[in-house]
């Protein structure tokens, strides 16, 4: 593998999982953020590839283990930033998002021996990971992206351009609080389902 990307926003109050509030406020919602991406750095920084990259709206913090190559999202719609981060590449590549955290580095290795493109599609109708091959930004420009439709439009364009493509297994996006409860059970031993348990205690009292 030659480049693994994470595309993700810096975690601040009301700028991320906003889906979350209700019933977590929006300080407790951005924690949650956090943590999911610190799982999902920890995670990729433990898979094997040439660079590990992060491409990020906003400014990195304490979260940012080492090893870490941090790029700025570009400006425009979603389709347009995940464009722009496979443009930055050269050779196999394999992008994430930062909802997934209970993903796993034998999840993330992957092999382009017999395949032009892996597809990770979301149980939301979305996709959690691209792999390209051979990186091209036209691919993924123009797909509507946050629909129930964006995963198969963009598996669709994938396979119109005549790549021959991998399936990963599915995954549960955190959008929601019951998504955040699903996928913490999934991933008990990470940060995400520690800080979700904390959070529980603390709104108990």
């Amino acid at each position: 593998m030659s480049t693994l990307l994470v595309i993700a926003k810096e975690p601040r109050p009301g700028r991320v999982k906003t889906r979350l509030t209700p019933p977590f406020t929006p300080r407790e919602a951005a924690l949650l953020a956090e943590a999911a991406l610190v799982d999902t750095l920890r995670t990729v920084a433990a898979t094997p590839a040439s660079r590990h990259v992060l491409v990020l709206d906003g400014a990195p913090g304490r979260w940012l283990p080492p090893g870490f190559d941090v790029v700025p999202q570009c400006a425009g719609g979603l389709d347009e930033r995940l464009a722009a981060a496979f443009a930055g590449c050269e050779g196999p590549t394999l992008l994430i998002g930062m909802d997934t955290p209970q993903v796993t580095p034998e999840l993330l290795t992957v092999d382009f021996a017999d395949c032009d493109a892996y597809f990770g599609p979301a149980e939301d109708g979305g996709f959690w990971a691209l792999g390209l091959a051979s990186p091209d930004p036209e691919l993924l420009r123009g797909v509507p992206m946050s629909t129930p439709t964006t995963g198969a439009v963009q598996r669709d364009r994938l396979t119109a351009a005549g790549l021959r493509v991998r399936e990963l297994p599915a995954l549960r996006d955190v959008d929601t609080a019951a998504d955040a409860e699903a996928v913490a059970a999934a991933a008990p031993g990470g940060r995400f389902a520690a800080e979700l348990a904390r959070l529980r205690a603390v709104n108990r009292r």
